[in-house]
């Protein structure tokens, strides 16, 4: 039986007020009022779709050995590298094994689905037992346009294995096709979109009927047998208008998403599927469908493991951890659509030496740091001497990931004079369950709710951006639990 084995999802806590646009911008565009309900999903400054993919993999994966896991696959339109292999970078950054296949899946926002398929096939070949798909997007958009309204930014991951599977796959099918509703150019920052009129009737209301019942006619199977089925369409109206061509029911359909997050693109129907398996229970079919130049659909079969899987974040837990962002103008700055005056300390250089970066992986990525063979002192960063007084060893450290413990605050800071997007700077000591302190940077919290004593847990962030080179530097922070 080859299957989902585990989910993991994450939408940014931040969440942009749909009014505050209006507020700001609604003289420029009053038709922008049309679909300014609810609230939008959007990164924090530090955030992309890189450390969102880590995120939703990290909460994935949690309770499994991942020496298991043989291969990676991240599906996103909005990596921060062209030619440098950002799921090399999440591999990394999970302290994956060395000999594990990854791969990314881009240009499409149906890669998440042909990720999730490609991943399939390697287990039913016998050449891989466990493979982690990930799908994230940061999708900016021009200010002030509706595609700033629809869209919204998250991560969602699936790990896929052949034991303890929690949904069994059924079967896909695929449709390929050169349907342009919108396209970057190599060289452009926002997408050129086509009107919504040839989007909705010639796009979503044919493409995804087509690819749902072509599935249905493959299996044999038809609507009554499917509890749920996923598909994603930022148009309300014609998102019901589906379901209607398909013959499903108001409560088959999972929710579009639009009033709490937007939509994500690549990720979002495997943030939908996470938030349908979330609900299931064994015996439930799901039906999942993308779209992008086409449309893959795939059918699971819910297994009586889903009541097994220990609880994690997930959509659900996601969502309530939100924070209400009703500045529409720091919105504009995270996204670097405003050009504001960071100060002659911001003209500091940021060119990253890859000697160092390579040599040290392990630390910045992975956040690797030591514990003694000797005495069992823990301690970030790793050296060559014990820093137990009483020790002080000689390389007698091995590895210890501090990566997913949790610490207390013994000091921190609020720094009015660093250079940051959202003064002040937060950063401060902390000390880690078990053993271990260092200083970080904290984040996704504010200087006002940050007390000495309280926990910690770490968060893969952007450290930086190397404008004149074009080169995300990451590295761990620290948020609140």
């Amino acid at each position: 039986m080859v299957g989902i084995v585990s989910y993991g999802g994450y939408v940014p806590r931040r969440r942009l007020n749909r009014m505050s646009v209006i507020q700001e911008m609604g003289w420029y565009i009053p038709a922008l009022m049309m679909v300014a309900n609810g609230e939008r999903s959007m990164c924090n400054w530090d955030e992309d779709s890189l450390t969102m993919a880590v995120a939703s993999a990290r909460d994935c994966i949690s309770g499994f050995d991942k020496s298991k896991i043989d291969g990676i696959f991240l599906a996103t339109t909005t990596p921060p590298f062209a030619d440098r292999q950002n799921a090399g970078i999440l591999a990394t950054a999970l302290n994956l094994r060395e000999d594990i296949v990854t791969a990314d899946f881009a240009s499409s926002l149906k890669s998440g689905t042909t990720a999730l398929i490609s991943a399939v096939e390697s287990l039913k070949s016998g050449e891989k037992k466990n493979v982690l798909v990930a799908a994230s997007d940061h999708r900016r958009t021009k200010s002030a346009s509706f595609y700033e309204m629809w869209f919204g930014d998250g991560s969602a991951s699936l790990l896929l294995g052949n034991e303890n599977v929690i949904a069994e796959y059924k079967g896909s099918f695929s449709l390929s096709l050169d349907f342009v509703d919108h396209y970057r150019g190599e060289s452009q920052k926002f997408d050129y979109t086509w009107e919504e009129r040839w989007i909705r009737d010639e796009g979503y209301a044919k493409i995804i009927p087509q690819a749902i019942n072509g599935l249905f006619k493959k299996y044999g199977i038809s609507i009554k047998d499917v509890a749920k089925v996923v598909y994603p369409c930022f148009i309300s109206r014609e998102h019901k208008g589906i379901a209607k061509k398909i013959g499903a029911s108001k409560e088959q359909v999972v929710d579009n998403m639009h009033e709490v997050t937007g939509e994500t693109g690549s990720a979002h129907p495997l943030l939908m599927l996470t938030a349908a398996l979330e609900q299931s229970k064994p015996g439930d079919k799901i039906v999942v469908a993308s779209f992008g130049q086409g449309s893959d659909a795939l059918l699971f079969e819910v297994t009586e493991h889903i009541t097994k899987l220990a609880p994690r974040r997930g959509v659900k837990g996601s969502l309530e951890n939100r924070k209400e962002e009703a500045s529409y103008a720091k919105f504009l700055k995270f996204n670097d659509l405003i050009n504001a005056e960071t100060g002659i300390r911001a003209e500091a250089a940021t060119q990253t030496a890859l000697t160092t970066l390579w040599r040290n992986k392990k630390m910045i990525l992975g956040f690797v740091g030591g514990k003694c063979k000797k005495c069992g002192t823990l301690q970030y960063p790793k050296t060559n001497v014990c820093v137990n007084p009483k020790c002080n060893a000689f390389h007698t450290q091995e590895d210890y990931e501090f990566s997913d413990k949790e610490a207390k605050v013994m000091s921190f800071t609020g720094d009015y004079l660093a250079v940051s997007v959202e003064p002040p700077v937060l950063y401060g000591m902390v000390q880690f369950d078990g053993g271990g302190r260092t200083l970080l940077d904290f984040t996704d919290c504010d200087l006002e709710n940050v007390q000495v004593g309280q926990t910690m847990k770490l968060s893969f962030r952007k450290k930086y951006y190397d404008k004149d080179r074009g080169f995300t530097g990451y590295f761990w922070k620290a948020i609140l639990k």
